[in-house]
């Protein structure tokens, strides 16, 4: 190996580095609070409805943010952007910390979201921007690995660090990793721009952030409020309204906000719409397990993240792999093997009872990993991969908010159906709380294996026909 592939290949790793704690942080901090929930509502005399918006909120900072990273990064340039982003994070962490009562730490945590929801489609389009086409695979593993890593680790992670270091721990673990990404970001990411400024689309900024709000807030309150209530309704239809808007004006401006092009790729368009699906899937299990080994087996957060950390672990190994062997089979195979394992694992989840075993659970949860981190690099490196580079941060960031958007719906509906089957069981004879509570838990995973089973046919549209070789006539 000579002297500059030496140098490419360090330089690879240190900008990987960056990338990766960058993205694995934004994600993380999304589940490591939950745990703390407890604690922090003894300390500052809260009630759950008000500390519960320490997650709602930063979810909903995330996705209002991501529309708008692909115009701030042709702007700024996205080096720029990431470190600007950085440095928010780590400061609101810090304020996170030194918060002297729950609206502080409510609105902190908000603040720490906003830039939290940069960071991830900043992360994804570096790494089209920056590394080779050869490299982008891999690289997409890496980055995959921290996406789907944090939501696993995070209870496992955040009940050890809330119960020997206390709850601002979750936080202070924030600043030393962010200030040495900084760091990293500002030597080693090369400066560049790839489009021309352009003027600040006012109308489309003002319609996309508030559908959004509006759309996430109904999604994530549907269920305490009532998916049929008023309130939901009239939040969920404005929303939509003003989104079908922004979409309208986005394709007649000059120089939109969010460029839609990128739905001219059919293989964006088709990737994004499996990713979608599996992104479903991979919430399902996040909410459905952990409620199910907590509320029906009784364990503590503890144990139920150590359960759960296996699958974690096989994510851990799988993502590179899959990175490496991308380039040289290409996605179809990889996803439609990760779509059957999904649908295979969510079924026999869909037929857990009161006493099955914590093993067979651990062992279920670990398969549904494998297919989720088959699913989960190949798509969006074959949504990336199809889009232009001076469009993939626009791309990006309409990957990234329509997962957020979908993790937020997710949650928000399956929590409810549970709740309503659970009480459906409950009126209808069933022995125990807990029977009962079984019973809505099978019937939402019946309702996941449903949705990941349209994934299948979707498949077979990422197939590329290979081209019919020139036959040459000779004269």
């Amino acid at each position: 190996m000579n002297t500059q592939e030496t140098q490419e290949k360090s330089s690879f790793w240190l900008i990987m580095s960056a990338v990766f704690f960058g993205n694995f942080l934004a994600v993380l901090s999304i589940t490591t609070i939950n745990v703390a929930f407890p604690v922090v509502m003894e300390q500052f005399d809260a009630t759950l409805s008000t500390t519960q918006w320490l997650m709602a909120g930063y979810l909903l900072a995330t996705g209002i943010v991501a529309p708008i990273v692909g115009y701030m990064g042709d702007q700024l340039s996205y080096k720029r952007l990431f470190i600007f982003a950085l440095i928010g994070f780590t400061l609101s962490s810090l304020l996170c910390v030194v918060a002297w009562n729950i609206q502080t730490l409510i609105a902190f945590r908000i603040t720490q979201g906003v830039f939290g929801g940069m960071i991830i489609p900043i992360t994804m389009t570096i790494i089209y921007q920056v590394f080779p086409r050869e490299r982008q695979a891999y690289a997409m593993g890496l980055w995959s690995l921290a996406s789907m890593l944090a939501p696993v680790i995070g209870p496992t992670l955040g009940g050890w660090l809330v119960q020997y270091f206390g709850w601002k721990s979750i936080f202070v673990l924030n600043i030393p990793i962010g200030l040495i990404s900084i760091v990293i970001v500002s030597k080693f990411i090369p400066f560049y721009r790839l489009t021309e400024k352009k003027t600040f689309d006012f109308l489309g900024f003002l319609t996309v952030v508030l559908g959004s709000s509006l759309l996430l807030l109904s999604f994530s309150h549907g269920n305490d409020w009532g998916w049929g209530s008023w309130k939901t309704l009239s939040l969920l239809l404005s929303g939509i309204l003003l989104l079908l808007f922004f979409v309208r004006w986005e394709l007649r401006i000059k120089s939109p906000l969010l460029q839609l092009k990128v739905f001219k790729f059919p293989r964006f368009r088709y990737s994004l719409m499996l990713n979608c699906i599996v992104t479903i899937s991979l919430y399902t299990g996040t909410l459905l397990v952990p409620l199910y080994l907590q509320t029906v087996l009784k364990l503590s957060p503890m144990d139920t993240g150590l359960i759960m950390l296996p699958g974690a672990i096989v994510m851990a190994a799988a993502s590179p792999i899959i990175g490496k062997f991308y380039d040289r089979i290409g996605p179809f195979r990889l996803v439609i093997t990760g779509v059957l394992i999904i649908v295979a694992a969510t079924l026999a989840f869909s037929g857990i009872g009161t006493h099955t075993s914590v093993l067979y659970i651990s062992l279920l949860q670990l398969i549904r990993c494998l297919g989720i981190a088959l699913c989960n690099m190949p798509l969006t490196n074959a949504a990336m991969s199809a889009v232009s580079s001076e469009y993939s941060g626009h791309a990006s960031s309409i990957t990234n908010w329509a997962r957020q958007g979908l993790a937020s719906l997710s949650i928000g509906i399956f929590s409810a159906l549970v709740v309503s089957r659970t009480s459906y069981y409950m009126g209808a004879g069933a022995t125990t709380k807990g029977v009962a509570t079984t019973m809505g838990i099978d019937d939402v995973f019946l309702i996941g294996t449903m949705v990941a089973v349209v994934a299948i046919p979707l498949t077979f549209l990422l197939r590329v026909k290979k081209k019919k070789p020139v036959q040459h006539v000779a004269v």
